[in-house]
């Protein structure tokens, strides 16, 4: 799809594309002219998106698919030695990408596909119509004056539970995370953790909490909008500021009116509307 007027997509023919579409189970669905990309944080897969996809299946063809860390991936295709910085996860989406001939796109990453967003329209501008950015976090760990929610000690901690018994830390963190009174949202978040390799989890949360994006933030053109909820566990609302002052690109920030770091299960209208208005605008 060349010219970069039309923003459909398109089936690739390499056969190495193709089985990467099938590894991370990638689907597009819904009909019109412009590209949405949804992407999926930690411990969820892209079913995660499930009551958002009503709101833009009539206006938006949607790409959705599967971290390789994600439980609905065979765990066989999780290359530890290839995942342990964020940039293979870049180079997984721009392969998507590429091989769906996609060459504009909206793109809203949640979580830890926010920092996957931000990195991937560092390095391919041209792709990028506008990043929107939910429960986004550039660095995880509280540095000298940055206030990032934990201390290094505290996720030490964390780690240490989810090695000695996964079960019973999936079953505290779910409620936790999800933070909102909805226990529809907690059984979701807490199966598709429960589909994760324990192993796998515990690696990818090492690779989330030593990233640390603050210096490469400048770098991002598009436009973002951050989508912030009012009280999320794993991201202080301070960070929303840090990121629209920080983000190369002209950056609004948009606040939740509910709790949690999982709007799109917990409160997924909500989400939807501001999701519409931020993309439309």
């Amino acid at each position: 799809m060349g010219g970069g007027s039309n923003n459909g997509v398109a089936a690739g023919n390499s056969s190495s594309s193709s089985k990467l579409l099938e590894i991370l189970n990638v689907r597009v669905v819904g009909s019109g002219d412009r590209v949405l990309v949804l992407s999926h944080g930690f411990g969820t897969d892209q079913s995660a998106w499930s009551r958002v996809l009503p709101y833009f299946q009539r206006d938006f063809r949607i790409v959705l698919y599967d971290l390789v860390c994600a439980g609905s991936v065979n765990p066989d295709h999780f290359d530890f030695r290839r995942y342990t910085t964020l940039d293979a996860y870049v180079d997984d989406l721009l392969a998507i990408l590429d091989a769906l001939r996609v060459d504009r796109c909206f793109f809203v990453g949640h979580s830890v596909s926010a920092m996957i967003g931000i990195l991937a329209a560092i390095r391919r501008p041209e792709l990028f119509l506008k990043l929107v950015l939910v429960g986004a976090s550039p660095r995880f760990l509280n540095d000298r004056e940055y206030h990032g929610g934990f201390e290094r000690d505290e996720i030490e901690t964390v780690f240490a539970a989810m090695e000695a018994n996964y079960k019973a830390w999936v079953t505290g963190y779910a409620p936790l995370a999800v933070g909102a009174d909805v226990p529809a949202a907690v059984r979701e978040f807490s199966r598709t953790l429960f589909n994760m390799r324990p192993d796998i989890s515990l690696f990818v949360c090492r690779t989330v909490f030593n990233s640390d994006l603050r210096g490469v933030l400048g770098l991002v053109r598009a436009p973002c909008v951050v989508v912030q909820t009012a009280k999320d566990v794993s991201v202080p609302i301070s960070v929303a500021a840090y990121l629209k002052a920080h983000l190369g690109g002209r950056t609004t920030v948009e606040l939740l009116h509910t709790e949690g770091h999982l709007p799109h299960l917990s409160a997924p209208a909500a989400l939807a509307h501001v999701l519409y208005r931020s993309i439309a605008r």
